[in-house]
């Protein structure tokens, strides 16, 4: 498309900014990241970003709403019932744009030992990389990934550990 053409075109029903409207806060991202993760609890999420609880609250409460997490109950020995925060489909779907995110990031700000965490194909262990492709070839899953530590993986201060089992 030319320039002028979509200069002529009204930019309303434009699916980037709807996008945005649902993911685009940075702490919504960081939220997916530990979703993508395996980190499903409140606290073990507050812990491990270092967020308030106000803010996470309602950062989930939003991914909730719009379908890309679900809530689903549990309840500790002693504890009162709590929510565990997991994708939906439609939040499994977002994976493209992680790894998007996460290979433009390993270039252009990564330090100098290298990215901190790596994506791989959990059958075969080779990395994954976001392309474009034409439409019709199959890409992976969210659940045929897995994320390990890569050259640049720092191990936590003791003073904001993750719980065990999260």
């Amino acid at each position: 498309m030319k320039a002028m053409e979509w200069l002529e075109m009204s930019t309303e029903n434009c699916s980037v900014q709807r996008t945005l409207d649902v993911i685009g806060e940075k702490w919504t991202m960081v939220i997916l990241r530990e979703a993508f993760n395996g980190v499903r609890r409140f606290d073990d999420m507050r812990r491990h970003i270092g967020m308030s609880e106000s803010v996470l609250a309602d950062r989930l409460r939003k991914l909730v709403a719009a379908g890309v997490l679900r809530a689903v109950p549990y309840r500790e020995e002693g504890s009162r019932a709590r929510n565990e925060y997991r994708l939906t489909e439609k939040g499994m779907d977002l994976l493209p744009v992680m790894i998007a995110l996460l290979q433009w990031g390993d270039r252009y700000c990564a330090d100098e030992r290298g990215p901190g965490v790596e994506v791989r194909e959990r059958a075969t262990g080779l990395p994954v990389h976001a392309v474009v492709r034409p439409v019709g070839e199959r890409g992976l899953t969210a659940r045929e990934t897995v994320g390990v530590p890569g050259p640049g993986a720092r191990a936590l201060r003791a003073d904001r550990e993750v719980s065990p089992g999260a």
